[in-house]
């Protein structure tokens, strides 16, 4: 595509034609076929944390089945957080929404919501983000079907 040195006015406008000519060429691009959006796995992590863990690791798995990225915090941030000292759990909870933000999707799995859970669904509502509901058994259900189990 040939871009013209200048502007709609007629005068040569040398900024936006080296900007302009800087730009990918659109029909060019051809979409990654590796892309994966990323999802914030949200499940239960206080309680049986051993359990929890080993289901948050099945979760993930399940996202990249899926083709998806998971991020899930709660395999993350108890790495160097105590989530039994609440400046630190606080903490590691925000971090999760700051990654959240950048999300695409939030997938929620389990059959019990933690406080901590209702909290990231909430925001992710909030913030207009699809949420979406798996069972243990990494069946997608209706929002109704997770809460009605």
């Amino acid at each position: 595509m040939k871009i013209n040195r200048r502007n709609s006015e007629g005068y040569f406008d040398p900024t936006a034609w080296n900007a302009l000519r800087r730009m990918p060429d659109q029909k060019r691009e051809v979409p990654d076929p590796n892309y994966r959006s990323i999802v914030f796995v949200c499940s239960p992590y206080a309680g049986d944390i051993e359990k929890n863990v080993e289901n948050a690791i099945r979760y993930c798995r399940h996202a990249l089945s899926r083709k998806r990225f998971p991020f899930a915090p709660h395999l993350l941030f108890p790495q160097f957080l105590d989530d039994r000292v609440p400046e630190q759990r606080e903490l590691g909870l925000k971090f999760g929404r700051i990654y959240m933000k950048g999300c695409k999707e939030v997938w929620v799995f389990g059959s019990t919501f933690s406080r901590g859970m209702e909290a990231e669904i909430a925001i992710a509502k909030s913030w207009k983000k699809p949420v979406r509901f798996f069972t243990d058994d990494l069946q997608e259900v209706t929002e109704y079907e997770a809460r009605h189990r």
